[in-house]
């Protein structure tokens, strides 16, 4: 099977679900692959493109399936494989777009490969994952540590070897050097395809390789708190310069995407967490590679101009022809309402929301959202004796874990149990305060941020134009984020006032008598000589170029 591409993706809106939050069918407390079929009609009046499913495989859940244990089946907890099937055909019936994650990285100690593989030094499976002698004092074989803090090597009493592990203990680092391991990933992969899905999400892609000679990382200046400690996870202690990003990566990723060529309109977006972010985006989304990459520059804390406004230059010096996906929310980070609105209160917090998603549609790129960032939820406190994540539990109470972003989804308000997430008691709470933002609660509310959220979709795709232009930041060098966006024929201005205070920007010369197509329900005005915007305001306007750009 081969054929064409036709770049669906470039400007796509992407929903993303993590199955155990989102539905639950069978009532068992955790989300599953039927409940996200039963919600679809719903996903689809959003106006989005396409959804990525978090990781559904067989899997011990240390990780809660970020641990695979089996790439080829469901895990029990989500369904089977004809779930599945059904979830496919159900989102296709509906224009929707199904991608899913893969985790090529790393397995579960659990999966049968690394079963074999720890057992002696000689069996088939023995060279699958990456393993190393102790230094002759019996200690790891280098300084490299795990992203959840600590060496990221564990010892085998079986091997008498250390296995390297870039995330839990429960999560050996597959090694992507033996051309038997990525043969078989990528008959993984094709399984997939065969089954139907438009593409895949590559979790901690950068990850997949390690330099070979296990030379120890260099130690990076330590960023201190206010309380002059340094930082609570060991990880942000060292340039990670040779534990990922290795040049091996980029001909694996040519190998993917000579894979997913023969399958017409399938697609690839990267997550690639580094230090040297955007160089890496520039490097993994060049045409024979991934089609597109994700990074953590939007779900860092700040949300100032000054911030958005380095973090786009620095993407469109480095990026050219490659394509970024932006998202300032997911499953492993604080969720936005939160997050990019502490000095603000609720009110002026809900009105900053849908500003939030005007920037990232109006921005060169494809947009990623996460469940219930539509619904405007806060980050939910929950009890220590309540976590489930791993992460949040080793490090607690400096460090609270994911399970703040990952609560069920509140499908209706106080009339249903659980906010009609489940008949029984959910895996994490249901925060009261997210039940009073139930779908539910805001359907029938036109100025919700559920409906402003919709017909800020809907806006986006009556300006196509927004797709190819080019992307030019202005430096105002104060609260207002400003940009341009040009192509041959038509030309757009954003502003919007990320600050506290009302805002004024003096109107350029060229979008005078220019048309106002900003979105309804943003304060704002344009006069015949300045653009003057209130807290969350905003104002794009549109006008024509001729063929020489004037």
């Amino acid at each position: 099977m081969s054929g064409s591409n036709t770049e669906w993706w470039r400007n796509s809106v992407i929903y993303q679900i993590y199955p155990r939050s989102f539905c639950d069918a069978n009532g068992d407390g955790i989300g599953d692959l039927a409940g996200i079929t039963s919600k679809l009609d719903y996903v689809q009046s959003l106006g989005v493109d396409a959804i990525w499913i978090s990781p559904f495989f067989k899997s011990p859940m240390a990780d809660f399936g970020y641990d695979v244990s089996d790439y080829r089946d469901v895990d029990p907890i989500f369904g089977n494989l004809g779930d599945f099937d059904e979830l496919i055909e159900a989102a296709h019936a509906r224009g929707l777009k199904v991608i899913i994650d893969q985790i090529l990285s790393h397995s579960s100690d659990q999966h049968p490969w690394f079963q074999e593989s720890r057992s002696s030094r000689s069996n088939p499976k023995a060279g699958w994952y990456v393993w190393a002698d102790p230094k002759p004092d019996g200690s790891v074989p280098n300084n490299w540590m795990s992203n959840f803090g600590g060496s990221a090597w564990r010892w085998c009493t079986r091997r008498r070897q250390y296995y390297l592990t870039n995330f839990l203990k429960e999560q050996p680092d597959l090694n992507l050097h033996n051309p038997e391991v990525q043969e078989q990933l990528l008959a993984d992969l094709k399984f997939w395809l065969e089954r139907g899905v438009d593409g895949f999400r590559l979790d901690a892609i950068n990850h997949a390789f390690h330099n070979q000679s296990l030379r120890d990382n260099p130690a990076r200046p330590l960023q201190l708190d206010e309380n002059g400690l340094p930082p609570v996870n060991t990880y942000q202690y060292q340039w990670h310069i040779h534990d990922k990003s290795q040049p091996e990566n980029l001909l694996f990723l040519q190998r993917v995407r000579k894979l997913l060529d023969q399958y017409p309109d399938t697609v690839t977006v990267g997550e690639v967490g580094d230090d040297n972010t955007h160089k890496i985006m520039a490097e993994y989304t060049t045409e024979d590679r991934l089609h597109m990459a994700y990074s953590f520059d939007l779900l860092a804390e700040d949300c100032s101009a000054g911030f958005l406004r380095e973090t786009l230059r620095k993407n469109r010096q480095v990026i050219e022809e490659g394509w970024p996906c932006w998202s300032i929310s997911n499953h492993d980070v604080p969720r936005p309402m939160t997050r990019w609105n502490r000095e603000f209160d609720r009110e002026q917090a809900a009105a900053r929301v849908p500003l939030f998603l005007l920037t990232q549609l109006c921005l060169r790129g494809s947009v990623c959202l996460y469940q219930g960032e539509e619904l405007g939820l806060e980050e939910a406190e929950i009890a220590f004796e309540d976590l489930q994540d791993p992460y949040g539990i080793n490090l607690w109470p400096e460090f609270k874990g994911r399970d703040g972003c990952r609560t069920p989804m509140p499908w209706f308000n106080h009339g249903e149990v659980n906010a009609g997430f489940s008949r029984a008691r959910p895996w994490l709470p249901v925060p009261e305060e997210h039940r009073n933002k139930a779908v539910s609660v805001q359907e029938d509310d036109q100025h919700s941020i559920l409906n402003r959220f919709r017909a800020l979709l809907q806006w986006h795709r009556e300006w196509p134009g927004l797709a190819s232009a080019e992307q030019q930041v202005v430096d105002t060098g104060d609260e207002l984020l400003v940009f341009y966006r040009r192509t041959a024929t038509e030309e757009f201005l954003v502003a919007t006032n990320y600050g506290r205070e009302d805002a004024e920007l003096a109107l350029p010369e060229e979008f005078s008598g220019a048309r106002d197509i900003t979105p309804h329900n943003f304060a704002g005005e344009v006069t015949g000589t300045s653009i003057r915007l209130p807290l969350a305001g905003a104002r794009v306007l549109h006008r024509k170029r001729n063929q020489h750009g004037g």
